[in-house]
């Protein structure tokens, strides 16, 4: 049988049928960044890697054009 884990979550942008995660879209890029401004890890949020590697480019391109904090105080 697959040894599946029964804890492992679904990829956000998988069930959503999402291929491009869009930087200015920040309603989206709040959910995966923590109250300290970070970057939430995948195995916290369920993301795949494909996703968590377009994620943290797309909220690094959104922290450079300030719609993103690089931290909070």
């Amino acid at each position: 049988m697959f040894n599946k884990n029964i804890n492992e979550k679904q990829c956000f942008f998988c069930s959503q049928n999402l291929e491009d995660i869009d930087h200015k879209d920040i309603e989206i890029l709040r959910r995966f960044v923590s109250g300290q401004a970070k970057i939430v890890s995948p195995k916290h949020t369920g993301t795949c890697a494909r996703h968590q590697r377009k994620l943290a480019q797309a909220v690094k391109r959104a922290r450079f054009l300030a719609l993103l904090p690089f931290s909070r105080r």
